[in-house]
């Protein structure tokens, strides 16, 4: 039996992806920070310090991406580089005074569009969903 285009549930997710990314990007836009450069910062407010390998790693990011996106938020002053002491290879990035105080006003809409978009489903709901989009995470890598 053919599928319709309504059976690739890959469309589904790529759809749905488009929708809470646009939705975020208008949340973000006042602080002028795309949704990518806030999973960096989110990910800074959580541990400041972590290297541009880091960074990559934990975003499943390539190093390249992550230093453009890196080099653009030092231009807007929410974060610094610093050459690691041990490995003069290894950059090391840091929250600036304004990139802390900017998470002062994104972690609270971080959290509200988490609530808007789990509305209504269950912890267990979501334990399952993160199990199925790790398996077809798994299956295409």
């Amino acid at each position: 039996m053919k599928l319709t285009l309504d059976d690739y549930i890959s469309i589904f997710i790529h759809q749905t992806d488009l929708a809470l990314t646009s939705c975020v990007k208008d949340r973000l836009a006042p602080f002028n920070i795309a949704p990518e450069q806030n999973l960096i910062m989110m990910l800074l407010w959580e541990q400041d310090g972590l290297t541009q390998n880091e960074l990559a790693e934990k975003l499943d990011k390539d190093k390249t991406n992550i230093a453009r996106m890196v080099a653009n938020l030092e231009e807007k002053g929410f974060i610094r580089r610093v050459v690691n002491q041990h490995d003069r290879r290894s950059l090391e990035v840091y929250l600036t005074e304004k990139g802390t105080e900017l998470g002062s006003s994104v972690i609270p809409i971080a959290e509200e569009f988490h609530n808007l978009i789990c509305n209504g489903i269950t912890d267990e709901e979501l334990k399952e969903l993160r199990r199925i989009l790790t398996k077809m995470r798994a299956n295409v890598t």
